[in-house]
């Protein structure tokens, strides 16, 4: 069943224009890639392996070099902007590896989060117990020593300390146990409904498809296709050149 409600908004949070960009000189991973995601909206980024979708949102991020096209935040072209700068200007980012400081108790890792506005901590870090009360109860445990399930929300929390208008998740559901993995897209899905627009990456195509409203194929670095969520899950050639590949990769990874 499909549980994603489509979002009415036409105000673009963020935009994505013709992108190309890449890690060596010379060799781009995308290929003028375009995306959007209006106030609200959960997006989601599916695509085979290699298809440039950590990429991109690494682009948006500031993390990799865009060779041509352009960024826009709230209509403001942030194209090449600095990390730091995309995070005061309301950009949250998760990525899918290495996202907790494991020496750091849980409640440390959300001051991280807010280290540029420390002053604030005590007054959004209620917020952000009342969102994740697992983590509220815990929060003097060592994050390494948390499940990859937990880690994730605690990477979710720590990003969403600074109130971002648009949050970027890079593959949450990667690694995780089935149950686990149901607990994220909840999880992701709570974030989204107080507000929050949210772009994620994710390996878990019928899943992604299942929660977001819209949703983006990549392929080469480029858009093959573009949709609703339920639209691209019903839809012949998605199904046929896509869902049945993604879904054996994922089966395979969570035999590893």
């Amino acid at each position: 069943m499909n549980t994603s409600v489509a979002s009415t908004s036409t105000e673009v949070v963020m935009r994505a224009n013709e992108l190309h960009a890449g890690y060596l000189p010379g060799i781009n991973i995308l290929n003028g890639c375009t995306i959007e995601a209006r106030k609200g909206e959960l997006v989601g980024i599916i695509g085979p392996n290699g298809s440039g979708k950590s990429t991109l949102l690494k682009s948006l991020f500031g993390l990799v070099d865009i060779r041509d096209g352009s960024v826009t935040l709230n209509g403001e072209d942030v194209t090449g902007m600095k990390t730091n700068q995309l995070v005061r200007k309301g950009v949250g980012f998760v990525p899918q590896t290495n996202n907790v400081f494991q020496a750091l108790s849980i409640e440390e890792n959300l001051q991280m989060g807010m280290f540029l506005k420390p002053k604030e901590f005590a007054s959004r870090s209620q917020e952000i117990w009342d969102l994740f009360p697992m983590l509220a109860d815990r929060r003097k445990q060592l994050a390494g020593s948390l499940s990859g399930g937990e880690r994730q929300s605690v990477a979710m929390a720590r990003a969403l300390m600074m109130e971002p208008s648009v949050l970027l998740l890079d593959e949450p559901s990667a690694g995780l146990s089935p149950v686990r993995q149901d607990e994220t897209f909840i999880r992701t899905r709570q974030i989204n409904q107080t507000g929050v627009t949210i772009i994620m990456v994710e390996q878990n195509a019928r899943r992604c498809l299942q929660i977001c409203d819209r949703a983006y194929v990549l392929d080469q670095g480029t858009n093959a296709h573009e949709g609703t969520g339920r639209e691209l899950a019903n839809d012949p050639k998605v199904i046929e050149l896509y869902l049945g590949t993604l879904a054996a990769d994922v089966e395979a990874k969570s035999k590893h």
